[in-house]
């Protein structure tokens, strides 16, 4: 599962919670398997215009070790209609969230049964518990079921995690059940299903209604059943005699396959890379409006967010959403097959698929393309307050509470370590081992460090305490000095935060050549001494970022930093060389390093170069534009291509004029917007004439860009483009700080207009995100903002001021619901 979490930066005082304090936190243990479910088969139909489901559960079960009459279900707000074992109606008691049924008599382990539950799940009236955080979410969304939104089609899905599909159907609702399933789902004969496993037959019925009988043979968790309806165009593809499909919103068929083609490659590759082929008898992905997370590992039947649908002049650039697309695939060996037994295990789960991103990259694109993305896991994870939080974690306050970049980012990188700390054989050895021990059940940390242990014959329990076990990492403070004397480097490392336990590898660069040491950390303070026999050019600390660190090199030199970035071989050193350099542009060899690296075999140093170089610099200014010439027009990479077009914008030079004018003729998004706004800047007249020409489409999906445009112009004519956009552009990397300390302006500017499209697109789109995000307190942001609308109207002069501020109003009572 991908989680998207907004970060709000002083547009109002809104206090995001978090952090939970330890004493309002429980112990978490694995949930008792009183009894073990088989096999469940509901049979479905949807009430649109209540939007509730009527369903029939046939559940069979036993009990998993002691003799039981009772049997509790989680079912959550549903109306029970009557409930049997043989055609005998049973006793029951319902509170609302768990159904106890009296048997009838005592059960024990070797007599299993079928009970059936005739229901009315109700998901709209779990609306409060979802917004007091008693749940998580409502399990069953129905998206515009009165078609009523000419902008959002009608669809339903179901979104399982954490504990969720038990608002719609009765479950034992834990990840440490696992069960086989088969589902009847009767839809309005227009739409489209998916659920889980393989669709076995359609039949037509008498009221323009079909019914779709989906069956899946092998066990999974509860939390993992699925099922989605729309209008959906389906592309078939497929991976030996297994059939991958795609499921997108009919105007996006032609794109499907630029989206999703990769993902029968990634299916033989993690089948080869895990020595153990894909396990499900299909694999379907299918994309969800409105969403409410990044996409969810359904086994056989993944759901994405809408944002998975992409424009070919997104794609053409980068598909944002590979990452994601190879995260949840991944799942089906981690996550799906072997299932986390408590949500306190998460990491077995989300740990594993984080890192199986880093493996396809590393695979399809290099150990550049790796290493970046595993920096920015190491970044996301050091961008939040989790130095306290430990990768396993037996106390939380919320079940979701463990969904966060120490579950993720950190487990992945410490997976990677452990990859580093084993071995490459031993670690995918153990891996296999892994899955084929423990296929189709539920585990826990102990399991894979014992596999780990039968693997490598060592005692892993070091590793496994410092890391899954414990929190933070280590803080290494550098310094070391040259005994020229006695030709000796001494090197004294620091260590603050997390006292590591763990190999450290140094290289000395010298003379031409590397010599790599390895020494062993286990102590707050170490001094080292290396041997040389002509001074060092430089020294690399954790020179294979094998160790989780933060490491501070305060005797590096501007002259060692050039010689990082032409003789280290790793992205990560690269990156921190140019970093620094880019700080020192007047320096002519800095500069000079700078053009360099205008050339590196990575396209994103090339572009972290472009984005930051300074033209206005005397050395080799010719030699350099020159270069920057060439990459706009050749480089093979959109991305790069774009930069460089944006940086010579910069130059204001009108003899740039045609290839802005080309530019923006450009498939690629980087292409136009870049040659937009470097054009912007040359010829505002020609730019705003050209922006007029771009179709619908186009102006929707460069719509940060030109929302920054028409709000610099002051456009009253697009105020009403404005207000639909302009809450994206703050959150939006490159143009978020001056947009952020001109919030104030812009809003009262939009929000006290009389303009009524504008307050209207201004007001749904914060609705929208007030409810996607409304378990990270975003509804709270978008109500104060509503309540300045109104405010705004209500001290104006304008005309029509009581129908703004009816619409206004409208949208407050929508989130607070």
């Amino acid at each position: 599962m991908k989680k998207f979490v907004w970060f709000f930066v002083s547009l109002i005082t809104l206090q995001v919670f978090a952090q939970h304090q330890l004493d309002n936190q429980k112990i978490r243990p694995e949930k008792t398997r009183e009894f073990d479910l088989t096999h469940t088969k509901l049979k479905v139909s949807f009430d649109f215009e209540n939007q509730e489901l009527d369903g029939e559960a046939y559940i069979q079960a036993k009990p998993h070790f002691y003799p039981s009459h009772l049997l509790t279900l989680d079912a959550k707000e549903m109306y029970i209609e009557s409930i049997k074992l043989n055609n005998t109606p049973l006793d029951y008691n319902y509170d609302g969230m768990e159904l106890r049924i009296d048997l009838g008599k005592e059960y024990t382990r070797e007599e299993p049964f079928e009970i059936y539950i005739k229901y009315i799940a109700r998901p709209e009236r779990l609306k409060d518990k979802v917004s007091s955080n008693i749940l998580e979410g409502k399990g069953l969304y129905f998206i515009d079921p009165h078609n009523t939104d000419p902008d959002k089609p009608t669809q339903i899905w179901t979104q399982g995690a954490t504990e969720s599909n038990s608002c719609w159907f009765p479950t034992i609702d834990s990840p440490n059940q696992k069960m086989t399933q088969e589902i009847y789902i009767r839809v309005p004969e227009k739409y489209t299903t998916l659920s889980n496993g393989l669709l076995t037959d359609q039949k037509q019925n008498n009221d323009q209604t079909r019914t779709d009988h989906w069956k899946l043979d092998q066990a999974h968790a509860p939390y993992l059943f699925f099922m989605g309806v729309g209008d959906y165009a389906e592309i078939k593809d497929h991976w030996n005699d297994i059939a991958v499909n795609y499921y997108v919103e009919p105007e996006y068929k032609d794109v499907a396959q630029d989206i999703f083609g990769l993902t029968p490659e990634m299916i033989q590759f993690f089948s080869e890379k895990f020595d153990y082929a894909y396990p499900w008898p299909k694999y379907s992905q299918i994309s969800g409006r409105d969403f409410i997370m990044g996409a969810m590992e359904n086994t056989t039947a993944t759901l994405h967010a809408e944002d998975v649908q992409q424009r070919k002049g997104q794609l053409v650039d980068e598909n944002l959403w590979e990452d994601t697309i190879a995260h949840e695939l991944s799942h089906h060996w981690f996550g799906d097959m072997v299932t986390a037994e408590s949500w306190s295990q998460i990491s077995l789960n989300e740990s594993f698929a984080t890192y199986c991103e880093y493996l396809w990259r590393e695979y399809k694109y290099g150990q550049d393309h790796a290493d970046a993305h595993l920096l920015k896991f190491k970044n996301d994870y050091l961008s939040g307050n989790n130095e306290e939080k430990n990768l396993v974690r037996y106390q939380y306050t919320h079940r979701y509470d463990v969904f966060d970049a120490v579950s993720y980012q950190k487990g992945a990188l410490i997976l990677h370590m452990l990859r580093q700390y084993v071995g490459e054989e031993a670690f995918f050895k153990a891996l296999t081992l892994y899955l084929k021990d423990y296929a189709f059940e539920a585990t826990e940390v102990e399991h894979l460090r014992l596999v780990f242990e039968e693997v490598t014959g060592r005692d892993l329990n070091s590793f496994f305490n410092q890391w899954f076990y414990g929190h933070g990492h280590p803080e290494i403070k550098v310094d070391y000095q040259f005994n020229e004397d006695l030709h000796q480097v001494e090197l004294n490392l620091y260590q603050g935060g997390k006292i590591a336990n763990m190999p450290l590898q140094i290289e000395v660069y010298e003379s031409g050549k590397v010599a790599r040491h390895q020494v062993e950390l286990n102590k707050k303070i170490h001094h080292f001494t290396f041997n040389y026999s002509n001074k060092p050019d430089l020294i690399l600390i954790n020179a294979d970022h094998g160790l989780l660190a933060e490491i501070t090199d305060a005797s590096k030199n501007l002259k060692q930093y050039i010689f990082q970035y032409e003789n280290a071989k790793l992205y990560q050193d690269r990156k921190e060389a140019i970093a620094y350099l880019l700080k020192y542009q007047t320096d002519k060899e800095v500069f000079k390093t700078l053009a360099k690296a205008l050339n590196d075999p990575y396209y994103k140093i090339r572009i972290q170069v472009l984005e930051n170089l300074d033209l206005a610099n005397k050395y080799h200014k010719k030699e350099t534009i020159k270069k920057v010439e060439t990459l706009a027009v050749k480089d093979p990479k959109t991305l790069v291509r774009g930069a460089a077009i944006g940086l010579l914008g910069k130059l204001i030079d009108p003899v740039y004029k045609p290839l802005f004018e080309r530019g923006i003729e450009e498939t690629s998004y980087a292409l136009k917007e870049n040659a937009i706004l470097s054009l912007y800047e040359l010829d505002k007249p020609t730019a705003l004439n050209q922006i007029k020409q771009l179709t619908a489409v186009a102006r929707e999906d460069l719509s940060v860009l030109l929302t920054r445009i028409y709000m610099n112009e002051k456009d009253e004519s697009q105020l009403a483009f404005i207000a639909k956009h302009f809450i994206k552009i703050l959150f939006t990397d490159n143009y978020s700080r001056y947009y952020k300390d001109h919030f104030e302006e812009i809003f009262q500017w939009v929000g006290g207009s009389n303009n009524k499209e504008a307050i209207q697109n201004l007001t749904d789109d914060l609705v929208k995100k007030g409810i996607r995000y409304k378990k990270y307190d975003v509804d709270k942001l978008a109500i104060s903002l509503l309540q300045r609308i109104v405010d705004f109207q209500q001290k104006s002069d304008n005309s029509q001021k009581e129908e703004l501020i009816l619409i206004a109003k409208q949208g407050l009572a929508k989130l607070l619901e």
